[in-house]
Order: structure tokens, then C-alpha cells, then sequence
């Protein structure tokens, strides 16, 4: 008896994040049909033009993120301060990139560039989209960080800004990435190694997979891409679950790798890297049109 009750907490989480893998899945077809179909305000205002020259949608972006954060906000996997911190984390990147997708102004692209038109008094939809994921990321990572017993928080000021910066760098490095079909799913769908881990990491691991399960074929066969939407929003969310899942040290070192990516990014191409890099080149081709 005393076995079989050992075991039934374990199996307990397995079928909640099960159902919340599910969960992906199905909100990410369900809505994928459903947008594909029929687009809020008309085909035309979501088609964009891919590496290739050729049309594409950016629907797919609002599709993942409201799958994903709605699978994370709804699983039985999760307290409810976790829930709440990746409906925040997923929504507040989503949105503020979803702006920036449709209403973009300006030629400053990067970080340097929409900073440089800041300082020239020209407030872009790429700065907004800094600030609104910032602050979301702030807020997720308050609500994200560990407790102690009584449900009191364990950090320090600091630790929550450190934190949001993670979740924001993070959103940030995955749209980086966002430039070659499949690209950034392939990397936010590495989070199945967390699939197993004990604690938060593998609810969230659960409804990343699984939207990433569910739109990678679109992703890859051209039909969409994320977008800023969709990319800050998944990117998000990995931060999310790094806070919630991680001690202070761990925190810092991943916050440190994003800002050197991030850094670097502004001065070397991410795909002539990966196109040069053996390993690399061949994941990221993996079912991909050949060019």
C-alpha cells in the first residue's frame, strides 16, 4: 500500500501535464483553423513576404501564444500564482509584438536601432514593444520567483528585476531566431528535455511542446511564420519557466548568455553561424524545403 501511494503524486502530475500538452495541441489547431481561414480584418493585413519572396501569414503568431500561455494559465500542473505568471508573461509579449507585426513604423530595426530612435526623440513600435515586455516580464518574474512556506516571497528587489530581465531577454533571443522556417520552434521545443524534471519546468515544457508539436509542420512547410507575436511570446514563457524553476545562480548565468547572444546578434548574422556550423546546419534544416 504504502508503495502504491508513494506513487500515485508522480503519476498524479504525469496526467496533468498530459492534459496540458493536450491542451496545446488541440487550442493550437482549433485556432489555427479557425484564424487561417478567416483573419481578423482580411488576409491581406497578415501576409507578409518570406526569406524566399513568397507569401506567408503571420497568423501563426497569435495562435501559439494564446494556445501556449492559455494551456499554461489553465493547467492543473501549476499553482495559481504560476498560472498567472505565464498568462502575463505570454499575453504582455504577445501583444506588444503584435503591434509591432501590424502597425510597424520606421526603418530602425534591432536593439540599437530602436534605442538610437528613441534618443532621437521617435518613439517606433519596436521600443514599445521593449518597454510593454519589460514590464510584463517584471511582473511575471514577481509572480514567477519561489516562495517560502508561508507563501512569502524568498528575493530581494533585485532578483525580481534580474528575473524580468531573463523572461524579457529571452522573448527578445528567440525572435532573433525567428528568420528561417521552423527555426524557433525547433529551439523552444528543446524545452521537451524538461519534459521529466521535478517542480514547474515540466508543465511548462508540456504546453510549449505541444504547441510547438502542433504548428511546426505549418512553420516548416511556409505557410507561417511567428512573428514578432508568437516568437516574444514562446521566448517569454521559457523565461518564465527558467524563474520559476531555477535558483539565483542559474538565473544569472542564463541572463548573462541572452545578453551576450543578444549583444552579438547586432553585429553577426545568427543563420551565416548556423549555416557554417556543422550540428547546427543540419537541425536547423531538419524538414525544411530545400532552397
Amino acid at each position: 500500500m504504502s508503495g502504491a501511494a508513494g506513487r500515485r503524486p508522480g503519476a498524479s502530475r504525469q496526467r496533468a501535464r498530459v492534459a496540458t500538452a493536450a491542451v496545446a495541441v488541440g487550442a493550437s489547431r482549433l485556432l489555427w483553423h479557425r484564424l487561417s481561414t478567416r483573419p481578423p480584418g482580411g488576409a491581406p493585413r497578415w501576409q507578409r513576404t518570406n526569406h524566399r519572396g513568397e507569401p506567408i501569414t503571420l497568423v501563426e503568431g497569435p495562435v501559439a501564444t494564446l494556445a501556449a500561455a492559455g494551456a499554461l494559465a489553465l493547467s492543473p500542473a501549476l499553482p495559481p500564482r504560476l498560472r498567472a505568471a505565464a498568462a502575463v508573461a505570454g499575453l504582455g509579449a504577445g501583444a506588444v509584438g503584435l503591434v509591432d507585426d501590424l502597425a510597424e513604423r520606421g526603418t530602425s530595426k534591432g536593439l540599437r536601432g530602436h534605442l538610437g530612435a528613441l534618443r532621437r526623440g521617435e518613439v517606433t513600435t519596436g521600443t514599445l514593444k521593449i518597454l510593454g515586455i519589460g514590464a510584463s516580464g517584471v511582473l511575471a518574474a514577481a509572480l514567477a520567483l519561489p516562495r517560502d512556506r508561508s507563501g512569502g516571497p524568498l528575493v530581494r528587489a533585485a532578483d525580481v528585476l534580474t528575473a524580468g530581465a531573463t523572461v524579457a531577454g529571452l522573448a527578445n533571443l528567440v525572435n532573433l531566431l525567428d528568420l528561417r522556417p521552423g527555426r524557433a520552434l525547433k529551439v523552444v521545443g528543446l524545452q521537451a528535455g524538461a519534459l521529466a524534471a521535478p517542480g514547474p519546468a515540466g508543465a511548462f515544457a508540456a504546453a510549449l511542446v505541444g504547441t510547438v508539436a502542433a504548428l511546426l509542420p505549418e512553420d516548416l512547410g511556409e505557410r507561417a511564420m511567428l512573428g514578432d507575436c508568437g516568437a516574444n511570446a514562446l521566448g517569454a514563457l521559457v523565461g518564465t519557466s527558467v524563474v520559476a524553476a531555477s535558483g539565483r545562480t542559474t538565473r544569472t548565468a542564463v541572463l548573462a548568455g541572452t545578453v551576450a547572444l543578444i549583444l552579438a546578434s547586432e553585429k553577426v548574422s545568427f543563420t551565416t553561424v548556423i549555416e557554417s556550423t556543422p550540428g547546427l546546419r543540419e537541425f536547423d534544416a531538419l524538414g525544411r524545403r530545400p532552397r
